[in-house]
């Protein structure tokens, strides 16, 4: 079973550290600033191992109103909330927002410690208790174990650790599957080490050796040694408090609220779809568009509120909606962030990440818009892998996914995400247009794409009757959107298996497409042999061509020139001269036997063979080594030699 994370929450002088330090025998108040001013500044870390035999990190998190961000980076791992409520105060502020903020975080399991009961009499702790436990009526922690301790004395402390002992033993705590991932919380360099980086696995495993990429830059770094509760270990799995030595990365390149996880497995993001409950202690609605602050994992990004189905949201109200970040984000579906207002700065909502790569920002000007963005909060907050893998790869239209890029946006990978997508490919709902890189497309646009092919391929026939067909790329290009070419080549093949479309190396005709010349084309074709069979080998230029042939359109004889070549009855020689087959083949048989004779051929000679002035022979020459026939060594040619 992974490592279980303990973590306190409730308002500043509370007692929360020296909880921690009576149940556990740490200070987690490590910095100078702390001791002195008696208030927890940063995160502070402990364990505890427990009578069952399992151990738990614990991470102890600031009360005073201004470390409020520090808080809410150390609740964003924990499993269990110790959530501690002063005897002598009761519930405060911070207690109030603590509490927000740890259930908009998605804790589930908790024990109420009242600290300081030494402090007071027994019925105002009586007291003090019937107000903790209406307040938590209705939460996550109703019904949770409600213990009161005096860290001084150390009474209650064998009650918490027998009621940890029980949660553990009961709860399942299952391992969190996927690539690792840690959200920094802390960076420092140590003397003979280099950078070490601390933070809670929040997923996977890794281990010495492995390499990490710094989310959200592209910077890569080695593992050089782990450490969890100041353990060296060789390999370190979700759940644990950590510590990483990096190696070939400086402490400036690497700032709390970076990710780190194995290449591939993120993809910083600017917009994110989420689901978001805008809490009711708040006074004024919401309106489209608000300037806040985003917690997500240890960072802390400023960005907007985009309300995707209405124009302001009401205290207590949830709703679908996209956060605009200035920054980029790197997190998985399902994890969960805090909203904070931007000034002045208080805790107002939070909720779920659904869609972590959203392609665009999200349309809210007309009700069709407003109604898919509810679809969108629907699918992605309630429905199957299935629905999800479909509902994204739509949004990726004709481009596509592949394997890596829909496991990020499902937050799947490996066997889980095979899994997950046998059945919509085996029922032909998901199409796998590339089998080495896995990418797929949804088959409904896949077959659109098709269509779309014909229609253009048709409408290119009926325009250009004269034409074989049109080249691959021209094509793709052709159809007016940005088409993946492995989707590409998927429909053009599929199409092509089908009998549908014909390939004649890289041109791409219908399959009952033939070029039928109308009366007055074949007598231009017929013109045109007549032509070029009277002029011989001394051939007219194109130009010359042009000019006798000038009573037609010219486009109707490039047509029927294009139409010649390609059956192959005119041969280009250069730019300029064309011949026909008839014509240009006899000289061709006389110099190849010319050459098999004597071994060689230069310019004068091929002059004295064929009657032909250099305006002629230097461009058949040079046709000829370009039909790989001849080949030029200096001033002479000799006959390449048959493979």
């Amino acid at each position: 079973m992974r490592e279980i994370v303990l973590g306190t929450a409730g308002h500043v002088d509370h007692g929360k550290t020296s909880f921690i330090r009576a149940l556990t025998g740490f200070d987690t108040d490590r910095l100078k600033e702390e001791k002195k001013r008696g208030i927890t500044i940063e995160l502070g870390f402990a364990y505890l191992d427990l009578p069952c035999g399992h151990r738990i990190g614990i991470v102890d998190v600031p009360g005073h109103e201004k470390f409020v961000k520090t808080m809410v980076s150390g609740v964003s791992g924990i499993d269990i909330l110790a959530f501690i409520v002063a005897a002598d105060e009761g519930i405060m502020p911070q207690t109030i927002e603590h509490f927000e903020i740890c259930r908009l975080m998605g804790v589930q399991q908790g024990i109420v410690i009242v600290t300081k009961k030494d402090m007071v009499d027994p019925e105002w702790l009586e007291m003090v208790n019937d107000e903790v436990e209406e307040f938590c009526a209705g939460s996550f922690l109703e019904g949770a174990p409600i213990i009161n301790v005096s860290s001084t004395t150390g009474e209650g402390i064998d009650r918490v650790r027998d009621a940890l002992d029980k949660i553990v033993k009961v709860f399942d705590f299952h391992e969190v599957f996927g690539p690792f991932r840690l959200s920094v919380d802390r960076i420092f360099a140590m003397k003979g080490f280099g950078s070490v980086i601390t933070g809670t696995s929040i997923s996977g495993r890794t281990a010495i050796g492995e390499e990490l990429r710094i989310y959200p830059t592209e910077r890569i770094a080695k593992i050089r040694g782990i450490q969890v509760h100041s353990e060296a270990v060789d390999e370190v799995e979700a759940g644990h408090r950590t510590a990483i030595n990096l190696q070939g990365v400086d402490v400036a390149d690497i700032e709390r609220g970076m990710v780190l996880a194995q290449p591939g497995t993120l993809q910083p993001n600017y917009m994110l779809d989420c689901q978001f409950l805008y809490l009711a202690s708040n006074v004024k609605p919401m309106k489209h568009r608000a300037r806040v602050r985003v917690h997500l994992g240890t960072a802390e990004i400023i960005g907007r509120v985009s309300l995707l189905d209405r124009d302001e949201l009401q205290p207590g109200e949830e709703a679908a909606v996209q956060l605009l970040l200035e920054d980029k984000a790197s997190v998985w579906p399902g994890d969960r962030y805090v909203i904070r207002s931007y000034s002045p700065v208080m805790t107002i909502g939070g909720g779920m990440v659904l869609g972590n790569v959203s392609p665009r920002k999200r349309k809210r000007l007309s009700e069709k818009d407003r109604q898919y963005n509810q679809t969108i909060l629907e699918i992605l907050q309630h429905g199957s892998v299935e629905d999800k893998a479909l509902f994204l790869l739509r949004e990726s239209r004709e481009l596509g996914l592949t394997a890596d890029e829909l496991g990020i946006r499902l937050g799947l990978f490996g066997k889980q995400l095979k899994k997950a997508l046998n059945d919509p490919i085996s029922t032909k709902k998901i199409a796998v247009v590339d089998s080495a890189t896995q990418r797929y497309v949804v088959v409904e646009i896949a077959e659109k794409i098709k269509t779309m092919l014909v229609d253009h391929l048709q409408a290119y026939h009926q325009k250009n009757p004269l034409q074989a067909g049109l080249a691959k790329e021209e094509l793709r290009t052709g159809l007016g959107r940005k088409v993946d070419l492995k989707v590409f080549t998927y429909c053009i093949n599929d199409l092509i298996k089908k009998s549908i479309i014909v390939q004649e190396e890289s041109v791409v005709r219908m399959a009952g497409h033939q070029v039928a010349l109308k009366a007055d084309e074949e007598q231009l074709r017929k013109d045109l042999k007549q032509w070029y069979r009277e002029k011989g080998l001394s051939t007219p230029t194109i130009k010359e061509t042009m000019e006798h042939f000038a009573e037609y359109p010219e486009r109707l004889l490039k047509d029927v020139f294009d139409l010649q070549l390609r059956d192959g009855t005119l041969l280009k020689i250069s730019e300029s001269l064309y011949y026909e087959k008839e014509i240009i083949e006899p000289l061709i048989n006389s110099v190849v036997a010319y050459m098999e004779k004597n071994g060689e051929i230069d310019a004068p000679a091929f002059k004295e063979l064929t009657g032909l002035t250099r305006k002629f022979s230097i461009p058949i020459l040079e046709y000829l080594d370009r039909i790989k026939i001849t080949m030029r060594i200096g001033d002479k040619r000799i006959l390449r030699k048959k493979s």
